[in-house]
């Protein structure tokens, strides 16, 4: 049975798609099978993954509205054994438009029941909110994935974020764990990164991951091109950095020669 693992935080700006993104590529070049499912309106998963958001026509928001089924949906990309839930600009109305129905919070754990044991894993890139789509998310996930980044007032919302999933947990999703916390966007010249890496591991204990992701030019470079790091710059500090989370959430090393990234012989 495949594992399901959202990526959350109500906050912007914090690494959130760029974590979904890469964790499932490298999940995949591991030779995992994944689906990457964009819940975000904003639909930068989908483009940053290499697919144009303008040209999708099915996606989550017809799975979450029960017009089409998931496997409908699914698009290959660039790397073996990864396939993308895309989204685009008509997820805005869903929450408006699930408003009146019965079970709304369960219509994308229902669509996952069908085709969770095809896959390794199924990484979910939530919205920056705490809203119907990202309950959703959390209702059909077995783990969640908190991004926190580096800066001041970083850890600020994560109470806010612990009370929605203690909610989940105890009226919709009993068996709702916390993943990890991962530390992003880290400059580690300065005191500030440090203090609040060391106020998250007292607070979450051994749920902080121990790979830290540093802030990385060709990590912030990538999505413009469409390419996960992996494919953009596998050598790349930031590269290095999802590759050793990954190996964390496997529990064992991963090998990147069975794929290339593009253009190499």
């Amino acid at each position: 049975m495949g594992k399901i693992i959202v990526i959350c935080n109500q906050k912007g700006g914090v690494g959130k798609t760029t974590s979904a993104i890469n964790i499932a590529v490298f999940l995949a070049v591991a030779g995992k099978k994944v689906m990457l499912i964009d819940l975000d309106p904003q639909a930068n998963a989908t483009s940053g993954i290499g697919l144009n958001k303008h040209n999708v026509l099915k996606s989550t928001y017809h799975v979450l509205l029960e017009e089409l089924d998931i496997k409908d949906i699914l698009q290959p990309s660039a790397i073996p054994n990864l396939l993308v839930a895309p989204s685009n600009l008509d997820l805005t109305g869903a929450e408006v438009e699930l408003v009146g129905s019965l079970g709304r919070e369960y219509r994308l754990k229902k669509a996952l029941e069908k085709i969770k044991n095809e896959f390794d894993f199924i990484i979910i890139d939530s919205p920056p909110s705490l809203g119907l789509l990202t309950i959703n998310g959390l209702c059909a996930a077995d783990s969640v994935l908190i991004p926190v980044q580096c800066e001041y007032y970083a850890l600020e919302g994560l109470t806010q974020l612990n009370n929605t999933i203690r909610l989940v947990r105890d009226n919709i999703n009993t068996n709702l764990v916390i993943e990890g916390v991962l530390l992003t966007m880290a400059d580690f010249r300065t005191n500030l990164t440090k203090e609040v890496i060391q106020e998250a591991r007292n607070h979450f204990k051994d749920k902080v991951y121990t790979t830290v992701i540093p802030r990385n030019i060709r990590l912030t470079e990538a999505p413009s091109y469409g390419k996960p790091i992996f494919l953009y710059d596998k050598d790349s500090l930031g590269s290095q950095k999802y590759r050793e989370l990954c190996a964390e959430i496997l529990g064992c090393p991963i090998d990147v020669n069975p794929v290339k990234a593009e253009g190499e012989i």
